[in-house]
């Protein structure tokens, strides 16, 4: 709608008001929530349809569909909040195969008493995200719980999108003799939340890499359709995402530790707080398996891009049975880099 509907008597309290019990029944409050607040920020051709599904013609070549759940603490940190994380997140899940993202679904779990002023801020930075990406919200869904049975608000996105014909990305197509690049500096993300979650301060200014990168993945495709892995390091950082590509190829990896873009502001705040940079989540890196032959071509084209300017290759694909990752350390020694073991920082997307 290209201006909400005034059918209600009395406007929405946006700024001084919470949400209740009844925004979630499905009688009136919830339809003003939805025209008043979701509607007012979200609005497109296909969600004005108000149907409970989105309609839409595709193109040819594979659809490809993901989901993501987004329970992140706190809700709001420097680069980002949870509304953007939600649409950057299923974006790059879907850009990872190669898609061109078309449209997304949104869920969100509200916990009643939950400020309708932060919702309508979460809900901007989504529709802010989603407009800038070109990629619109076209259907969604609101549930509310009783207060204490919640933690403010969870949203859920799924994402579609088409993968162009002759391109055939997968996390099992990383051969020995590959290259492993990245498109830029690890671990920004998960110190960015906790050090927002623990009132930490740095002297160098920290914040989120969160982003969406399907623009750069086009780019990356049309130079080089070839591709064989492209894979976010979310949770788990890049050591946990590398074994999970080891271990669906079949292959096993060496990184060179020196090669591996970190900021130093990073490496101090991981020292500070005991952690391996290596294992914290990124939300706005990819990481390309490509064959050697590709890979200068392809770390000049991810250069190009403002999202790939730190991109680096950090390593190549062995053969390897066992299916180890392995570093080179910058001391000339060599160490086991394996899955991650525990949870090192918890709520993080």
């Amino acid at each position: 709608m290209n201006a909400v509907v005034k059918r209600f008597p009395v406007r929405l309290d946006v700024r001084r008001g919470a949400v209740d019990m009844t925004h979630g029944s499905g009688g009136r409050a919830m339809a003003q929530l939805i025209e008043e607040l979701f509607v007012k920020h979200l609005d497109n051709e296909l969600l004005r349809q108000a149907n409970d599904q989105a309609s839409f013609t595709v193109g040819s070549g594979r659809m490809v569909m993901s989901t993501d759940g987004h329970v992140i603490s706190p809700l709001f940190f420097p680069g980002g909040d949870i509304g953007s994380l939600a649409v950057h997140g299923t974006i790059n899940d879907v850009a990872m195969s190669g898609a061109r993202p078309l449209y997304l679904s949104a869920g969100f779990i509200l916990e009643e008493g939950f400020p309708l002023a932060d919702l309508d801020r979460i809900v901007a930075s989504m529709a802010g995200a989603a407009t800038a990406a070109g990629v619109p919200v076209v259907t969604g869904d609101t549930k509310v719980v009783e207060k204490g049975k919640g933690d403010g608000v969870f949203i859920t996105t799924t994402g579609v999108g088409v993968v162009p014909e002759g391109v055939q990305i997968s996390g099992d197509r990383a051969r020995a003799g590959d290259a492993v690049l990245v498109s830029g500096s690890m671990g920004d993300h998960g110190v960015t939340i906790m050090s927002s979650r623990e009132n930490l301060e740095f002297e160098t200014a920290i914040k989120s890499d969160s982003a969406a990168l399907h623009e750069l993945v086009a780019d990356m495709v049309a130079a080089v359709p070839e591709i064989h892995c492209l894979r976010d390091p979310t949770r788990g950082g890049l050591a946990t995402t590398l074994n999970e590509l080891a271990q669906q190829s079949g292959v096993g990896m060496v990184l060179q530790e020196d090669s591996i873009p970190i900021k130093p502001a990073v490496l101090a705040a991981c020292e500070l707080l005991g952690l391996d940079p290596l294992y914290i989540a990124n939300e706005g890196k990819l990481i390309c398996i490509c064959a050697q032959a590709d890979a200068e071509r392809l770390l000049k084209v991810m250069q190009a891009h403002p999202l790939g300017r730190q991109a680096a290759m950090v390593g190549e694909v062995v053969e390897d049975p066992h299916g180890f990752v392995q570093m080179q350390t910058s001391f000339g020694g060599s160490r086991i880099v394996d899955w991650l073991a525990g949870e090192q920082l918890p709520r993080i997307c």
